[in-house]
């Protein structure tokens, strides 16, 4: 079992996607359909919705908490995010959408 610091209360199960890159949610994620589209990121393509999201934690606007709230409203959110260091905006994302939300597993 791995402990980490629970950041939005929740239960979540799905597949897992891992970056090792920061994601900024503003102008790096198309919250009409989940996909990464940041065009230097590692998951550039991929799609984040009802995934497990593993990140090392999040870059850029403090507008990218409300890209993960409209995502919630589009049903493309991620089911969970497991951050190595959480930062404000994506906690504050996770917590206004009712996302699952851990950091610092050990």
């Amino acid at each position: 079992m791995i402990e980490c610091r629970n950041i939005a209360k929740g239960k979540a199960k799905g597949e897992l996607i891992v970056s090792t890159e920061p994601i900024s949610f503003l102008g790096g994620v198309n919250p009409e359909n989940g996909e990464i589209i940041d065009p230097t990121h590692e998951l550039k393509g991929e799609i984040i919705k009802d995934k497990v999201l593993f990140i090392p934690g999040g870059k850029g606007s403090t507008v990218g908490s409300y890209v993960i709230f409209q995502m919630m409203k589009n049903n493309t959110a991620p089911k969970a995010i497991i951050c190595l260091n959480a930062e404000p905006i994506i906690a504050t994302g996770a917590i206004m959408s009712d996302i699952p939300m851990v950091d610092s597993p050990a």
